[in-house]
């Protein structure tokens, strides 16, 4: 019995070429997306849990985009908790557009999604590389986003119908939380824990790992 092995990219809008905007999420270095045809899934026997229930044996990739919040800040830990799924593996090859990163990822998960960027993919903006991607996004596969802005920006009442956009495209949203924010104020707008995106994302890989094999 094994579970799905998944490799993850990460990708941050910026104005620049899609060359530069690609960093790798193992350590923060900057690297590359994993290619095509020099990587080698390596798999791990699973635990006795309800999400490794499956029986799939196919490596499954996880596009993970960032934008400008504070939130960003704990890239680190989300990568390194995404690491510590059994059965992910990791490689480096060249970097490529946003068509082929649609391609290549099963999964997509924004985190942090910061109001300005939540505004462009409501409206179809497709002004970076991130947006891109969101824009060409294959709807067949599931695209996970975390909201995280400020406790005002969030109360406004824009924010509410653009999520609700996101949602209508069919995209999951994991909602941000209360708490102090890093600019002092209290109240809704944190991106949801790092354990809570974890938990989604294997929910909803090991769901779409079974609905694959059946």
């Amino acid at each position: 019995m094994h579970q799905p092995g998944f490799c993850t990219s990460v990708l941050c809008p910026t104005p620049h070429s899609a060359s530069e905007v690609l960093t790798e999420l193992c350590g923060g270095r900057p690297g590359r997306l994993p290619g095509f045809e020099a990587v080698r899934p390596h798999m791990e026997s699973s635990a006795s849990s309800p999400a490794a229930a499956p029986l799939v044996k196919r490596q499954f990739h996880v596009l993970v985009g960032v934008t400008g919040s504070v939130a960003a800040l704990k890239l680190p830990l989300l990568v390194s908790r995404l690491l510590d799924i059994p059965g992910m593996w990791k490689c480096r090859s060249d970097p490529v557009l946003h068509i082929d990163l649609r391609r290549w990822a099963d999964l997509m998960l924004v985190a942090p999604l910061d109001a300005n960027t939540l505004g462009k993919v409501a409206s179809g903006i497709c002004d970076n590389l991130l947006t891109c991607v969101i824009r060409a996004w294959d709807c067949r596969k599931p695209l996970l986003f975390c909201p995280a802005m400020n406790t005002v920006m969030w109360e406004h009442p824009i924010t509410a119908q653009q999520v609700g956009q996101l949602k209508a495209f069919g995209y999951v949203e994991i909602p941000c939380v209360a708490k102090k924010l890093v600019c002092g104020d209290q109240g809704l707008g944190a991106m949801a824990e790092v354990g809570t995106i974890v938990g989604k994302v294997e929910e909803i890989l090991f769901r779409h790992g079974g609905s694959q094999q059946s």
